[in-house]
């Protein structure tokens, strides 16, 4: 007979979000040596999954407000990194440069050797446990939360 073990739902949010917090410090110092930010690398990661997507659309991909994607991706503008480009009607297209792929290409290979080392005390199956778990969470009925 299966009998629950109750959770402190407390504790187990607050151990998701220490996990959370310490890959985004591991990723942001080792980016770093790429010469780009998580937030940057976010935001031209998203906008090369979906070219020509609006600052709406691309905030909401890379969890921000509309105004601060927008003061992103002014800085990222600046940087030579991506370039927005009238689209129909108001709407502004962003769309990476090549300084942007080099940039997005050097962080995948960051980030690849960051979460490595975060999921290193994993094995492989429980890796696989941790991604489905999530992402029933993340698909469920909370969503609009």
């Amino acid at each position: 007979m299966d009998t629950e073990v109750p959770v402190d739902l407390q504790l187990l949010g607050r151990a998701v979000k220490q996990a959370q917090y310490r890959q985004h410090r591991a990723m942001d110092t080792a980016l770093a040596a790429v010469g780009t930010t998580l937030a940057q690398w976010d935001a031209l990661r998203a906008i090369s999954r979906t070219p020509g997507s609006s600052a709406r659309d691309l905030a909401a991909a890379t969890f921000q407000t509309e105004q601060a994607f927008g003061t992103l991706a002014t800085r990222l503008t600046t940087q030579n990194l991506i370039e927005r480009r009238p689209g129909h009607g108001r709407r502004i297209e962003h769309h990476l440069t090549p300084e942007g792929e080099r940039i997005l290409n050097a962080g995948h290979k960051v980030a690849n050797e960051v979460l490595k080392q975060c999921f290193a005390p994993l094995p492989p199956s429980d890796r696989a446990t941790l991604l489905e778990l999530l992402r029933r969470l993340n698909e469920g009925p909370n969503e609009t939360l």
